[in-house]
């Protein structure tokens, strides 16, 4: 039985996505319904959290819009996730940047990771 679950949830695992990391910032693109409609929205913001491997994984990411902080916790392999863009590359020392939310400002912003 459990290995009948793994070979789904192993055709379920999108190959597509970029590499990322805490620190980075992301656009998700994010399939909405409405009603009968069905549109795709971007949601983009900072990643705070990585979580799990595999089919499992998921990201969090976090914005601040009109002075309210706002977090989405997304499953990469879902389906209503349509594809995610990295924008820029940020250099964080920590995996977890919870910090984030208590700062406020100029104090959030991120170092840029630099290319080589």
């Amino acid at each position: 039985m459990g290995m009948i679950l793994e070979s789904i949830r192993q055709q379920q695992v999108k190959d597509s996505l970029p590499d990322i990391f805490p620190g980075d910032t992301v656009r998700v693109h994010v399939r909405v319904v409405e009603g009968n409609r069905e549109r795709v929205q971007a949601f983009e913001g900072t990643v705070i959290k990585l979580a799990r491997s595999g089919p499992d994984k998921s990201v969090t990411v976090r914005r601040v819009t009109h002075g309210i902080g706002v977090e989405r916790t997304f499953l990469l392999n879902s389906p209503r996730v349509d594809k995610i863009d990295v924008v820029r590359r940020g250099r964080v020392r920590r995996a977890r940047l919870y910090y984030l939310r208590d700062r406020v400002g100029k104090a959030t912003r991120i170092k840029e990771k630099r290319t080589q």
